[in-house]
C-alpha cells in the first residue's frame, strides 16, 4: 500500500454564506491524500497503473467551480467525485481550506476535512 499527496491546490472561488463572499469570491486551498496499491504501477513505471494526479486536480479544479454556501458542501462534492473516478482507493482524505474567512478578527484561514 502506498500514500499519495496533493498538496496546495490552490483556487479562486465565489463560496461562502454571505452574499458579500458569493460575488467576490476568495482564495482556497484543497489537499488530496489518497491511499492506494502502487506497487505494479512503481515497477513497471505505468501511469495507467496508479492514480493520474492530474486528474485529481481536474476533478477537484471542476468541484471548486461550482458555488456552494459551506466548504463543508464543497469537500464533499470532492470526496465523492474522486471516489466515484477511483472505487478501488483503500482510503481517501480530502481538506478545504478557506483563506481570510470574513470573521470579526484576524484569521488566517480555516479547514474542513473529510475522510473515507
Amino acid at each position: 500500500m502506498g500514500h499519495i499527496a496533493i498538496e496546495g491546490m490552490q483556487f479562486y472561488s465565489h463560496h461562502g454564506y454571505y452574499k458579500e463572499e458569493q460575488v467576490l469570491g476568495g482564495k482556497f486551498t484543497v489537499d488530496v491524500y489518497l491511499e492506494t496499491d502502487f506497487n505494479e504501477a512503481a515497477l513497471k513505471d505505468d501511469l495507467t497503473k496508479t492514480i493520474d494526479y492530474e486528474q485529481v486536480y481536474r476533478l477537484t479544479k471542476a468541484e471548486m467551480e461550482v458555488h456552494a454556501r459551506l466548504i463543508e458542501h464543497v469537500c464533499q462534492r470532492i470526496l465523492q467525485k474522486i471516489k466515484s473516478n477511483y472505487p478501488h482507493l483503500k482510503k481517501l482524505k480530502v481538506r478545504v481550506s478557506k483563506h481570510n474567512p470574513p470573521m470579526k478578527g484576524n484569521v488566517e484561514k480555516v479547514f474542513v476535512e473529510l475522510e473515507e
